[in-house]
């Protein structure tokens, strides 16, 4: 009887010393997982690969100094994460971190997002070294090759050779290893969300199509990036078209003479006898297509011009124009204006 009491007591102490490592166990993890790494205070950049495993991706955190304790991540993983996965892609961790938030981070997908601007009024192939450049996920050519159709526009735009006027200009944030046709998509989304229902209402409202309301808008864009002029020159190009007269527009000789790579920078007088479709100064109407991707003010211009009767402008060179309803008027600002060259729009 005697020896069955010692064993008990025995046992109870056994399981007493077991139940206190246990807990001081669960303490000395709890205290792992939520304290600080003793890095000093920067941030990083750090990529892990796809097909990582849970004991390759605590191994690489522990190298690289953002964890101290790869065994506490591998084991708090299993409990608190598991079975979802660990995804892969570059993440910007702030240290000194815990491996509670590394964790959260990692199984999150939160991965750090590359941003890029695209400002108004670039064309397509600019477009492309911008991303090139900014981005470097892609060559400039394979986003070339992405936008060199129409299938992302076909409802709005079936006619369209290729995406250029629909690359809307805006901030974008992508993870790195994002496809030229998913940067494209995302610009044509952009595009969409923007030239909504009402627009497209107000499109038809005036007799146009959406194609024809890009092409106008990009000439807008590229003739002027002072916002109290782009509804007068809207003004002048909509009252231009309704007479039939020619627009004279300078920025669609440039793209032509960018499509044939011979642009220098100058516009000359031989420039505007040039024999390509874009060349306002020959053409009537509208140019074949869009000569930039226009912004969300030069859209808005193109289809709410303001209400006057100007016919003419010609640029100050201080980047705003002079606005006149006659060629007289017009001639006699050329002359002020224009005396060591030509004008913008005659």
């Amino acid at each position: 009887m005697k020896s069955s009491i010692t064993l008990i007591k025995a046992l109870k102490i056994v399981f007493i010393l077991i139940l206190t490592g246990l807990l001081l166990s669960s303490l000395w993890v709890m205290i792992e997982y939520n304290k600080k790494s003793g890095h000093p205070p920067q941030e990083i950049i750090l990529e892990i690969p796809k097909g990582a495993s849970v004991m390759k991706v605590a191994s690489q955190l522990q190298e690289e100094g953002v964890i101290n304790n790869p065994f506490v991540f591998r084991l708090m993983y299993q409990i608190r994460f598991s079975p979802a996965p660990i995804k892969a892609g570059e993440y910007k961790i702030s240290l000194p971190t815990s491996i509670q938030e590394v964790l959260q981070l990692v199984v999150k997908g939160q991965v750090y997002l590359h941003s890029v601007t695209v400002p108004e009024g670039l064309t397509r192939l600019e477009i492309a070294d911008l991303l090139a450049t900014k981005l470097a996920f892609f060559p400039a050519e394979e986003f070339i090759a992405t936008t060199s159709t129409n299938e992302l526009i076909k409802d709005l735009d079936p006619i369209a050779p290729n995406l250029e006027g629909y690359l809307f200009p805006e901030t974008y944030s992508f993870p790195k290893g994002t496809s030229a046709r998913e940067v494209a998509q995302a610009m044509v989304r952009q595009f969409r969300q923007t030239f909504n229902s009402a627009w497209q209402a107000r499109t038809t409202q005036l007799g146009f199509s959406i194609r024809d309301m890009v092409i106008l808008a990009s000439l807008i864009e590229k003739e002027t990036s002072n916002p109290e002029e782009r509804k007068l020159i809207s003004a002048v190009f909509h009252n231009r078209l309704q007479r039939k007269m020619k627009l004279d527009c300078d920025p669609t000789i440039i793209y032509a003479l960018k499509l044939k790579g011979t642009y220098d920078g100058r516009l000359g007088w031989k420039d505007l006898k040039l024999d390509s479709p874009y060349n306002t100064y020959l053409y009537p109407g509208l140019p074949p297509g869009p000569i930039a991707n226009p912004g969300h003010a030069a859209l808005e211009a193109a289809l709410y011009p303001a209400d006057v009767d100007y016919l003419y402008f010609v640029s100050r060179n201080d980047g705003s124009h002079v606005f006149s309803h006659t060629l007289k008027e017009h001639n006699r600002n050329v002359q002020i204006y224009q005396k060591k060259g030509r004008s913008n729009l005659n």
